[in-house]
């Protein structure tokens, strides 16, 4: 048999392979649409992992597993569904590819403080493995329109994200002259009055030297798009006492 035969590759894009790569393609939009509206209730209240990422796992994972639903496709329709004892079971190699890949994502996300980054790309490299296996199961409509559905999330769901309403979060430092003690009342006042609320339970105070030094995280009662840090940044210096602050996204 010859692989490379004109009849052997058309296999891969006969009638059959279209309508099962047409059924994966919807089952795909709908994962997205739902990892979509989940994200968007974590984007709402600051959450680290918002729209991009819930939307890119759970695309990811539709697409590994909605391929068993047919194997009589797999490999271009070349086993029919029936592997031989001596071929290794595909799934176990999905299996061990998913397994492996979560290892690297972990990898690639970073915790700073109250500040969460690389979750969109641990997402993204986990949407990648997927349409590996896709692809190479034959499904090659399936893979295009995956990376397709994947790179447009990453290049404008931050965009789309930033539209919608939502409390962003920003984790705020403060430290004050020596002897200056600040009140939980007082900040919580003063966040209230630039549009901010104060997040009790993030709150942890430590002594430096003899100079008092808050940690804690606000939320926006409204989005301020690009305007969320300097909102508060700009106004920080009004509170008497404080020498140094710094105020970070507490999400990414």
């Amino acid at each position: 048999m010859n692989l490379l035969d004109l009849d052997h590759l058309l296999r891969y894009w006969t009638a059959e392979q279209w309508q099962a790569n047409v059924l994966m393609l919807f089952h795909l939009l709908g994962a997205m649409g739902l990892g979509l509206v989940l994200g968007y209730e974590r984007a709402y209240h600051g959450r680290a992992a918002g729209m991009r990422t819930y939307a890119l796992v759970c695309m990811a994972s539709t697409g590994v597993i909605i391929l068993l639903a047919y194997p009589q496709q797999w490999y271009g329709g070349m086993q029919g569904g029936n592997l031989a004892p001596q071929l290794a079971d595909p799934t176990r190699v999905i299996q061990g590819i998913v397994t492996g890949i979560g290892f690297l994502c972990a990898g690639v996300i970073m915790k700073e403080g109250m500040n969460i980054s690389g979750l969109t790309t641990a997402a993204s490299i986990w949407a990648a493995s997927s349409i590996g296996v896709l692809l190479g199961m034959g499904f090659y409509f399936a893979a295009i329109m995956l990376t397709l559905l994947c790179a447009s999330l990453m290049m404008w769901g931050a965009k789309l994200e930033s539209h919608l309403p939502s409390h962003p979060a920003i984790a705020v430092m403060l430290r004050g002259e020596p002897m200056r003690r600040f009140a939980q009342q007082e900040l919580a006042d003063f966040s209230n009055s630039l549009g901010f609320r104060f997040a009790p339970g993030s709150l942890s105070v430590e002594m430096v030297g003899e100079q008092e030094e808050w940690r804690f995280v606000c939320t926006a009662k409204h989005n301020f798009g690009g305007q969320t840090l300097t909102r508060f940044a700009s106004r920080v210096t009004e509170i008497p006492g404080v020498v140094q602050y710094r105020v970070t996204h507490a999400r990414n």
